[in-house]
C-alpha cells in the first residue's frame, strides 16, 4: 500500500484511523464524489474541534496528512487498480513529511515507466479531475525516474522536495529506484547540498531584512520560522539519513533540552499556522494584523493593564522564533563542523585562561568555565568585540552558554562584571554586534532584567515596525554608523554632529535605555530615565555622566515632537526648546539620538522632510544659544534675516528691487518665517511674472531636499484649504506639511509638502504636471465647492481602532487657537477637516501634519473670520463635537 503515518500515539486523533476513514469513503459506492467530499468535510470539522480541545499541533498535522493519504489511496484504486504495475503515487514536499495543515499544498508525484504510462494516461487524467471535483487542491507532476533525477541534479529545490518523498500507493519499485538515483554518491554530495541549503536560507532571511521581528511576520518563511527547522531536517536527512529530528538527539547532535525546545517551538508555530488556515479558510502563513487579534483570542489571551492580548501573544511568538533562530545557528554550525570539517585539524590558540581560538571561532578551554567564573558569560562577547576577526562562537561553547546563561544573574553586583560591561560601550567598535549576540543567545536580558522585559515586546500599531528589543539594538547600530567614517555618506551632516559628541559611550548607553521603560508601564521615558541613572551609577560612571544619560532618555522624544508638531518658524518656540535643552553640547547629543531613533522605528518615517525639520530646528536652536537665551530673536529680526538671505541668492538678482518690495510688502511676518530663502525667491519670481489672468498660480517642485512642495497663489476663496487637500488626496498623495498664509490684500499663499501614498518621493516630471493641472482646474472653477475623495481606506488601517480626540487651547503669543487632532488616518482627512472649518466660519492659519502609522496626529492653528482666537466655550465645544462625530463616522458632508 505505501508508507503509513502513525497516529496511534494520541487517542484524540484515533478517529482518523484507516479503517474508519475508508468506511466513510465507501459509504455510498454509487456516488463516490459525494462520499469523498463528505469525508473531507467531516475531517476538517473534526480537526477544528480537536484544535479547540487543545490537541497538540503535531498530532493535528499528521492526522490531516493521514486523512488525505486514505482519500488519495481510495481515489487511486477507483481509477488505477493496484494490479497495474509501472505507476506509483508519491507524496512530496511538506506532505511527504506527513505534515498537512487544513489548507496546505498537497504536492504529488506520479512515477512511471514508459510501458505503463501510455495505457494509463486517460485514467490518470480522470484521477486528477476527480481530486479536483472532491475539493482537493493538489499540485502534481508526472515523471519517470530518469526525468526526476535529471531535474534534481540541477536544482536544489527539486532534490529537497524529493528527499522528503513518501510512497502512497502503486509500484514501490519505482520509488526504490528513485532513491537509488538520488543518493549523494550520484548527485548533490552532502557538502554541496549543505552549502546550497545554507545559501538558500541566507537569501530567504535577506528577503525579510534578516529580521523576524517585524509587524506581520511570515510563520513559515521569516527568520526563526518553520522553514529554518526544515533546513536543519533536510541537511540531517541528506547527511545522516535521519528520518526525524529525534534521530539527531540519538546521534548526539541534540541534547534532550535542545530537542524539547525545538519540538516545543515547532509545535507552537504549527498551532499558529493551523489557526491561520482555520480562520482565513485558505493557505495563509502571514501573521497579518487582522489575524493577530483573532489568534490571540483563540489562544486564550486577555487584555491587561500593561499589555493587550495581542501584544502578549506576539511577545510569545517573537520569543519562540528567537529561541529557534539560536538553535538553527547552533545546529548549522555543528553540521559545518561535521560535514565540511571546519576547525577539526586546527590547533587552538589561547586568548586567556578561559578562552582560546580555533580558526576564527572562539571556544571555552573547559566545560565548567562559566560555572567557575559566571562573569565569563560577558567576557566571551567582550573578547569578540576586541578581536573583530573572530567570526563566531564554537558550537560546544554555544551549548555551554545556553546551559549556564542563568548564572550571569549572580554577577550583576560584581564590580569586575560591571566594569567589563560598561567597557564594551567605551570601546565602541563592534558594540552593536556584541549586543546582538548577547541578546540572541539569551545573556543580555538576564544581565539587564529591564531589557529582558522588553524582549519580543511589540506595540500593536503601524508606527513601531519592530519589537522593542530589535528597535533598541537598531538604534544603537544607527548611532555607531553615524560615528563610522565608512557610513558618513549616508547622513554627512548628522555624522559631523556625532563626531562633535565628546562621550559617544554615554550616547550608546542612552540609546540602549531609551525605550526600556516600555516593559514596566507608566511613562516609559520617565521609567527609563530612572533605570538609566541607576545603571550608570552602578557601573561606575560619575553623577554628571549619569545625569546626562538620564536626561537624554527622559527627553528622547523632545526634539522630534517639537520639530513635527510645533511651529518651529516661531522664535518663541525655538527659545522654549533651547531652554529645555540647556546648551550646545546637549543639543548635539539629542540630535544624534533623535535621528537614530526615527530611523530605527520605521523605515518609512525617515524622509527628506523630517530631515529638513530636524536640521532647521537644530540650526535655529544653535543660533539661539549663540545669541544668548536671555536675548531671544524678535519676529522682526527673524523676518529681516530671512529677507536678507533671500536677496543674497543669485536667483533674486534679476528681479527688480522695487517690484520685490511691492510684492513682499503685502505679506505678513509669518510668510517669511515659514519659508526658506530659496522658497521665497521661487515664489517671488513666479508672482512677479504672473498677471491676474494667470491665476491660480500653482508651482510644483522639489527644493532643498525638503520633499516636493506644492505652492498655490490666488485670490483667496471659500474652502481653499479643503479643495486643495481634496485634490491632492484624490491624486493619491500624502501631505506632510501645510503652511497657510493670506496677504493684506486678500491673496492666498498656501504651501503643501507632499509625497506619494507609500511615502516615496515624487520624482517624475509628468507627475509634477499632473498635480499642477489638477489643482488649477478645480481652484479656477468657482462652482466647485467640494472635492469628493473616494479612495478606499487601506486594508491595513482597518484593523486598528483609533478613537478621535480633539484638544483645543489658546496660543496667546500669536493671538490664535491651537487645535490638536488625533484620529484614524484616512484618505482625504485634511479635506474633511477643511470642510468642517469652512462650515463653522473658521480660518486656518497653519497646520502641522503628522501621520504616525495608522494614526493622524495633526495640529491646526485657527481663528474666526475676524482673525481672532476662538474663545467662546460654546463655539469650542461645538467644534470639538462636530469634528469628533464627522471623523469617527466617516461622514462625507460635515454638519
Amino acid at each position: 500500500m505505501g508508507a503509513e503515518i502513525d497516529i496511534s500515539e494520541d487517542d484524540s486523533v484515533a478517529v482518523f484511523s484507516a479503517r474508519r476513514v475508508r468506511s466513510r469513503l465507501r459509504a455510498d459506492g454509487g456516488k463516490p464524489v459525494a462520499a469523498f467530499r463528505e469525508t473531507l468535510a467531516w475531517g476538517r470539522e473534526r480537526l477544528v474541534g480537536l484544535f479547540h480541545e487543545g490537541t497538540p499541533a503535531d498530532s493535528l498535522v499528521h492526522a490531516r496528512a493521514h486523512l488525505v493519504d486514505e482519500v488519495l489511496r481510495e481515489a487511486w484504486t477507483l481509477f488505477l487498480p493496484q494490479t497495474d504495475g509501472g505507476l506509483a503515487l508519491i507524496a512530496v514536499g511538506g506532505y511527504g513529511r506527513g505534515e498537512l495543515l487544513p489548507h496546505s499544498d498537497i504536492d504529488l508525484l506520479v512515477l512511471y515507466d514508459e510501458a505503463a504510462l501510455e495505457g494509463a494516461k486517460s485514467r490518470l487524467e480522470n484521477f486528477f479531475a476527480f481530486l479536483w471535483d472532491i475539493g482537493l487542491d493538489v499540485g502534481s507532476a508526472v515523471r519517470s525516474v530518469t526525468q526526476c533525477a535529471e531535474l534534481a541534479a540541477s536544482d536544489v529545490s527539486v532534490i529537497t522536495n524529493l528527499t522528503e518523498a513518501r510512497p502512497l500507493i502503486g509500484d514501490l519499485s519505482l520509488f526504490t529506484a528513485l532513491n537509488v538515483a538520488m543518493r549523494p554518491e550520484a548527485m548533490w554530495p552532502v557538502d554541496a547540498f549543505f552549502r546550497a541549503k545554507v545559501a538558500e536560507q541566507q537569501a530567504r532571511h535577506a528577503k525579510y531584512d534578516d529580521s523576524a521581528y517585524k509587524l506581520e511576520p511570515n510563520v513559515k518563511e521569516s527568520p526563526g520560522g518553520l522553514r529554518d527547522i526544515h533546513t536543519v531536517a533536510w541537511v540531517a536527512k541528506r547527511h545522516f539519513g535521519a528520518s526525524s529530528l529525534t534521530e539527531l538527539r540519538e546521534r548526539g547532535f541534540l541534547t534532550k533540552t535542545e530537542c524539547d525546545e525545538l519540538f516545543a517551538g515547532q509545535d507552537f508555530l504549527w498551532r499558529v499556522r493551523f489557526a491561520l488556515h482555520m480562520i482565513t479558510g485558505r493557505h495563509e502563513d502571514r501573521l497579518l494584523f487582522d489575524h493577530q487579534n483573532k489568534i490571540a483570542t483563540l489562544f486564550g489571551y486577555e487584555d491587561q493593564d500593561r499589555n493587550r492580548a495581542v501584544e502578549q501573544f506576539m511577545q510569545l511568538y517573537y520569543r519562540t522564533i528567537k529561541s529557534l533562530s539560536c538553535l538553527n545557528d547552533m545546529l548549522l554550525q555543528l553540521f559545518d563542523e561535521a560535514i565540511l570539517g571546519r576547525g577539526q585539524n586546527l590547533e587552538p590558540k589561547p586568548l586567556n585562561a578561559r578562552f582560546q581560538l580555533r580558526g576564527n571561532y572562539i571556544e571555552a578551554r573547559a566545560d565548567d568555565v562559566f560555572q567557575k567564573a559566571p562573569w565569563a558569560l560577558l567576557e566571551v562577547f567582550a573578547l569578540m568585540q576586541q578581536h573583530p576577526k573572530i567570526e563566531g562562537i564554537s558550537t560546544a561553547t554555544l551549548r555551554l552558554i545556553r546551559r549556564d546563561r542563568r548564572l550571569i544573574e549572580t554577577t550583576r553586583g560584581d564590580v569586575h562584571t560591571r566594569e567589563m560591561f560598561i567597557g564594551m560601550f567605551q570601546h565602541g567598535d563592534g558594540l552593536t554586534r556584541a549586543l546582538r549576540r548577547m541578546n540572541r543567545y539569551g545573556v543580555l536580558g538576564r544581565y539587564l532584567p529591564v531589557f529582558g522585559q522588553i524582549i519580543g515586546h511589540m506595540q500593536y500599531d503601524l508606527f513601531h515596525t519592530l519589537t522593542v528589543d530589535e528597535h533598541t539594538l537598531r538604534l544603537v547600530r544607527n548611532l555607531r554608523r553615524l560615528r563610522m567614517e565608512r557610513f558618513r555618506h549616508e547622513l554627512p551632516f548628522f555624522s559631523d554632529v556625532m563626531h562633535r559628541v565628546a562621550r559617544p559611550d554615554l550616547l550608546f548607553v542612552a540609546g540602549l535605555f531609551h525605550d526600556l521603560g516600555k516593559g514596566s508601564g507608566g511613562d516609559h521615558s520617565e521609567v527609563g530615565a530612572k533605570e538609566a541613572e541607576k545603571f550608570c551609577l552602578d557601573h561606575g560612571l560619575s553623577h554628571t555622566d549619569a545625569d546626562l544619560v538620564s536626561w537624554l532618555v527622559r527627553n528622547h522624544l523632545l526634539m522630534s515632537l517639537t520639530a513635527q508638531r510645533q511651529d518651529i518658524s516661531n522664535p518663541d518656540i525655538v527659545t522654549a526648546f533651547a531652554q529645555k535643552v540647556g546648551d550646545r553640547a546637549r543639543l548635539d547629543y539629542l540630535l544624534a539620538l533623535t535621528v537614530s531613533d526615527i530611523r530605527a522605528t520605521n523605515p518609512a518615517l525617515w524622509n527628506s522632510w523630517r530631515e529638513s525639520l530636524l536640521r532647521e530646528l537644530y540650526h535655529s536652536t544653535k543660533r539661539a544659544f549663540d545669541r544668548g537665551l536671555d536675548n531671544p530673536y524678535t519676529l522682526a529680526e527673524r523676518v529681516a534675516e530671512q529677507r536678507r538671505a533671500a536677496y543674497a541668492l543669485p536667483a533674486a538678482r534679476h528681479i527688480d528691487g522695487a517690484l520685490t518690495d511691492r510684492i513682499w510688502g503685502r505679506f505678513d511676518a509669518d510668510y517669511f518665517l515659514r519659508h526658506t530663502p530659496v522658497e521665497l525667491v521661487w515664489h517671488l519670481d513666479a508672482i512677479a511674472q504672473s498677471s491676474e489672468a494667470d491665476l491660480p498660480l500653482v508651482l510644483v517642485k522639489t527644493l532643498d531636499g525638503r520633499g516636493t512642495t506644492v505652492f498655490v497663489y490666488m485670490r483667496d476663496r471659500d474652502h481653499l484649504f479643503g479643495l486643495s487637500t481634496g485634490v491632492l488626496a484624490k491624486l493619491g498623495l500624502s501631505i506632510l506639511d501645510a503652511r497657510i498664509n493670506t496677504s493684506a490684500d486678500g491673496y492666498a499663499l498656501d504651501s503643501f509638502v507632499v509625497v506619494e501614498s507609500d511615502g516615496s518621493p515624487i520624482e517624475n516630471a509628468h507627475r509634477f504636471d499632473e498635480i499642477g493641472a489638477a489643482l488649477r482646474k478645480v481652484l479656477a472653477d468657482p462652482s466647485i465647492s467640494v472635492v469628493d475623495v473616494n479612495r478606499r481606506r487601506p486594508t491595513r488601517l482597518r484593523h486598528f481602532n483609533t478613537p478621535t480626540t480633539v484638544s483645543i487651547s489658546q496660543d496667546t503669543l500669536r493671538n490664535r487657537t491651537m487645535l490638536e487632532l488625533v484620529c484614524a488616518d484616512q484618505p482625504g482627512l485634511l479635506s474633511l477637516v477643511g470642510r468642517v472649518f469652512h462650515k463653522r466660519g473658521i480660518l486656518l492659519d497653519a497646520a502641522k501634519i503628522a501621520t504616525i502609522g495608522e494614526r493622524a496626529e495633526d495640529v491646526f492653528y485657527i481663528t474666526d473670520r475676524s482673525h481672532q482666537p476662538i474663545t467662546s466655550d460654546k463655539a469650542v465645544d461645538e467644534l470639538r463635537e462636530v469634528l469628533t462625530r464627522t471623523l469617527s463616522n466617516g461622514e462625507s458632508t460635515p454638519k
